[in-house]
Formats: C-alpha cells, structure tokens, sequence
C-alpha cells in the first residue's frame, strides 16, 4: 500500500496557492463558493474562454471574466429555484460552450443535482441518452435555444416525463438575487457522473460536493496549478469525468483560467489543439491516448513551423491504457517545436473517484518497464530479460495524490505485497457516495472491507475499482480489467496486450481500432479479435486474406494463443462510448449476437 503522505519528490508537495481558502484559513467546500471567492479577487481576470470553430475554421474566442461567470452563474440559479425545489435533478443536454460551464454551476448553487450529459444530437449515442434520463429522472433539463427545439422532440418519448427544458442562454440578465441562500453540505450530493458504459450499463456516480472538491485539490496539487502560471486547455467534453474536473472543477478552485473547444474541432483539425496549447504558456491538458496518436499523424510540418511547446506545463494521458509507443510517436512528432519529454504526465483515475486517483512524476518522462508477458499474466511483474520479444510494455501511473492506494487479492481481500498483480483498490476523500438507486451494486464496490484492517489507523472503507494492477518500484503499473481477462487453455491474457498487437500486424489496420475478447465454447473460452481497415485504403486495394493472415500470425507468435475468429470491419463500425474508446464488452456482446457486418472474416 501506498499513498500521497511518502515522500516522492517535489511533484507531489502542495505547490496551489490560496485558491482554496477562505479569509479565516479554512478550505472552502463548495464550487459555488470558490468562485465566489475568486470572482471577489480576480473579477476583471478571464475565467473561461471558448474557441468556437462552428463558423469560422480559424475559430472565434468568446471570454467571460470571474465577475461575468460569478453574475451569469448567480442569475441561472435564481431562474432554476424559481421553477424546482432544492435536491431535484437537473440534467445538462447541450453541446461544448460557455454555457454548459454556467448551468452546471447553476445547478450546485441552486442546491439542485447536476447531471452533465450530451446532446441527442450526438452520432449513436440516443439510446444511451434516453437510458440515463429515465435512471435519473430529473425534473428539468437544461440546454441552449439553438436545440431546444430537438431537446424537447427527443424528451417527449422518455418516462419518467421531464417537467422543464431550460435554455440557459434565454435566461435574462439582471435576473432577481437567489430566492434563498444555498448553503449545501460538503456531503450533500453534487452531481451524479455517469460511466462511459465501456463495461456496464451506464451507471450514475453520487459525487458530493467534498469529492469534486478533493479531486480539484489533488489535480491542482499534482500539475502545479497556480493563477497566472497555468491555463486548462481542454476539447474533451464536459459530461466525461475528465473533461470536468479538467475544466471547470479545478479551474474553480484554484482560480486558472479555462480555454475550451469542441471535441468535434479537435478531431476536424487536431491542430487546433496544439495552437491553443502553443498559445498560453503553462498549458495543462489532457487526453486519452488515442488522441495523441491521432495528432501526431495528422498535423502537417508545415503546421509545426508555427507551435511552441516547449512552454506546456503538463500532457495528461489518461483515460484508457497509455501505450509507449503512441508516446514516443508523439513526442518524436514535436520534438521540434519544442516538446519536452518530462511534459508527459501518465495518469489513472475512474468516475467511481471522481477522475484522479494517481499521476507520474514531474520533471521527468513518464517511467516504463517491460515485463515478462508470461509471468505478469500468470499474476507476478518480473522485468523481462529478453527486450525482443515476450513482453509487456507498461507504462507507469505513479502515485497516488490525496488518498491511498493498495493491491488487494479479489478473491480474499488480502493485500498483495509489492510485485504481485491484484485488483486496485482506493480510499480517500474523492471516492464517491455509491451508485445511485443501485444499493446491492454500491455496497460490492465502494463499501469494501480489506481482511486485516477492519481496525486501526488504516481506513476501513475502500473502493473497488475492478481494474488489475501491481506496485513496482513504489510505483503502480495498470494491467488490465478484471472482468476483460481473457483465459484460454487455463493461461490469461490482457486484451489490450493482444489489441496493440493487433494494430501492429498490418499497415491495413486501423490504429487504435482494435477489440479482443473471449466467447464461450464447450471447452472453455476462445479468442476473438474485430478490428477496422483503414479508411485510407480502397477495398479494391484489400487483400482481406492478407491481413488477416498477418494478424493471426502476429497474435500467434507474440501471445502463444491461437484466433478462433478474426473480423475485418468497415471504418467506423467498432462501438465505442461516448468518450471514443472502444467498448470492448459492446463488441463481444455485438459479435455473439452476429450483429457485425464484415468486411472479412476467417
């Protein structure tokens, strides 16, 4: 076990100025009062800015100050308390802008349940919408006039009915003062996160106000937030847990300014990212791995004449596995334009924590080992002596920030000793409630009794994250889901072992498009790997046979495990969630229900 009190460098010394704190010392506890506090201080300082791209491809920047977001926020409250009654939920159905910034802290400072979503609008992702919609039932929702309209269309077929649609940019200004004073608990619920659905039906997160307010504290901790020497440049949305604490939760706590752009602007021209990141010095950001790779083939030279990224402050990458290779194709990409390699900061985190749970270490790129592949599946990390083949490449996750961290046997609750792989389990103040209206499941993952230390100085509630890992070194090295382990012929392997191996096997396969899983059989379990062609390549040009060919032969070699089946989908047509990762679950599920169509299969 470990945890954020050992000395680990300066990277984890609180380095946040008095952004927390109220006038008596004492840390504020609410986001509504934070900014509060800073729209008193910096009120003239720019608080947010959003980089609109929907009708100039240069983009139009469009800026409140503290004071303007204090006054928008206050007003959208006052219009809200008018029409529901304290502890109602309000469900957030608008596209990336100011606006979705001011209606969520509405909603705090109301005292109503934010609930941060999407637009129907967004490609494949409405059945998912109505589903949360009617597990939160909230009593109003709201979004921007530009799709009240749709809103109100989509809303009509779902049950629980949905009292109020709210456009918060209708709201008047000069609205009435609140109509009473909202003073929540720090353990009042705050918003309900829901999970990507990337293993699960969708489930809403309780966050209170003290876990977003925590997991605001360690991010700024973490990256060295300050006012005026950092900036949060984000594209990624703001109903994924990321993207929320990333650009709105510790913006507001620690008082630095947030540059936004729609995640659809990124992937049009992932460009427009690195020009943002090149044009505020001390830019903290982040994205899932997939994006770096994305970027690193996409921008042009002549692009990268014009970036300077030897002032970024951090490069988060979270979200899903970091994979060292995307990495270095990144930094190699921007080695020029100033790119250090210490700027890259490996994370790892989930809703159930509100984001955050651990980060590598400033000041130096993130670390990697590569691991005897047989040995770390068979639950031991052992450093693998041959480099060439056999190995696991992990790259490491740190330590944690503000909590505590330890490698737990699933099966006996036992802690682990360092160096054997066991399920992750956390305990601090940013793990949230429970899932909501879901007590059986709550009491399995957040009320978890480690054997041994039911008494002491040791906590006695931990959250079971479901995730694989293993502490090496003091440090924490993710390996894989509990529930994706694939076992064939009584030996494990981790699927996104087998998927990089996968995407590697051929030029024709598209990267970061690949899903293995295992089926069931008589007996015992096969695997399965669906992957997508590039949408480079002509299907006059496939030779079907050939890439598949390649993969099995790649999986063979390097796993040592054979391919029941292989299909070769059209771009576009492996299921992802909503925060563009591959929904492995989804594509087992898709392929056992012979929903895929196929643009080869052997």
């Amino acid at each position: 076990m470990f945890t954020s009190s050992e000395k680990t460098g300066p990277w984890i010394s609180p380095r946040i100025s008095p952004a927390g704190l109220d006038r008596a010392g004492a840390h504020r506890e609410t986001l509504p009062e934070l900014l509060s506090g800073w729209a008193t201080r910096r009120g003239d300082r720019t608080a947010v800015t959003y980089l609109d791209y929907s009708s100039n491809p240069s983009g139009i920047a469009h800026s409140l100050t503290w004071q303007e977001l204090d006054t928008r926020v206050t007003e959208v409250a006052a219009w809200l308390q008018s029409m529901t009654d304290r502890g109602e939920r309000a469900a957030i159905l608008m596209g990336q802008c100011t606006e979705y910034i001011i209606g969520f802290l509405a909603c705090l400072r109301a005292g109503l349940v934010a609930v941060p979503l999407f637009g129907p609008e967004l490609p494949g992702h409405a059945e998912r919408l109505a589903g949360v919609i009617g597990d939160a039932g909230p009593s109003l929702v709201l979004t921007t006039k530009d799709r009240l309209s749709t809103v109100r269309s989509f809303l009509d077929g779902i049950r629980p009915r949905v009292r109020q649609v709210v456009a918060v940019d209708e709201v008047p200004s000069g609205f009435p003062e609140l109509l009473s004073a909202v003073e929540p608990s720090p353990d009042d619920e705050a918003y309900l996160q829901y999970t990507s659905g990337s293993t699960r039906v969708p489930t809403g997160v309780i966050i209170t106000h003290r876990n977003v307010v925590a997991s605001a504290r360690q991010s700024a901790r973490a990256y060295g937030v300050e006012p005026d020497r950092a900036v949060s440049v984000s594209w990624l949305p703001l109903y994924h847990d990321m993207g929320l604490v990333l650009a709105i939760a510790a913006p507001v706590l620690a008082g630095m300014s947030t540059v936004l752009m729609d995640p659809l602007a990124f992937l049009e021209k992932p460009v427009r990212w690195l020009r943002a990141l090149s044009a505020n010095p001390g830019a903290i950001s982040a994205a899932p791995s997939f994006a770096y790779g994305v970027a690193a083939a996409r921008v042009s030279t002549a692009d990268k004449n014009f970036l300077r990224l030897d002032r970024v402050r951090a490069l988060i990458n979270g979200s899903e596995p970091v994979q060292a290779h995307v990495m270095d194709r990144f930094h190699e990409a921007f080695r020029s334009c100033g790119l250090k390699p210490e700027t890259h900061r490996s994370s790892y985190g989930l809703a159930e924590a509100t984001v955050l749970v651990s980060v590598s270490a400033a000041g130096a790129p993130p670390r990697r080992v590569a691991f005897d592949r047989v040995r770390l599946a068979g639950g031991r990390a052992v450093p693998a002596e041959d480099s060439l083949g056999g190995v696991s490449v992990l790259v490491s996750a740190g330590r944690p920030v503000g909590q505590q961290v330890a490698i737990v046997d699933p099966r006996s609750r036992v802690e682990q000793p360092a160096g054997y792989v066991g399920e992750i389990w956390v305990s601090g103040p940013n793990v949230g409630r429970g899932y909501w209206r879901r007590a059986t499941s709550s009491g399995e993952t957040f009320c978890a009794i480690m054997d041994g230390h039911g008494s002491g100085a040791e906590p006695n509630w931990w959250l079971r994250t479901g995730d694989l890992g293993v502490l090496f070194e003091n440090e924490l090295y993710v390996t894989g889901r509990i529930k994706d382990l694939i076992i064939v012929d009584g030996r494990n392997h981790y699927p996104q072992d087998i998927e990089v191996s996968a995407e590697q096997a051929h030029p024709a396969i598209r990267p970061h498009s690949a899903a293995a899983f295992a089926v069931p059989f008589t007996d015992g379990e096969r695997l399965v790997v669906v992957a997508e062609r590039s949408r480079w390549i002509d299907d006059e040009w496939l030779d079907v046979d050939e890439v598949i060919g390649a993969l099995r032969g790649t999986i063979s070699a390097q796993h040592g495990v054979g391919l029941h089946d292989v299909l070769l989908l059209s771009p576009g047509d492996l299921p992802r969630t909503t925060s563009g990762k591959v929904a492995r679950s989804r594509c087992r599920a898709n392929y056992l229900a012979g929903a895929f169509g196929r643009t080869g299969s052997r």
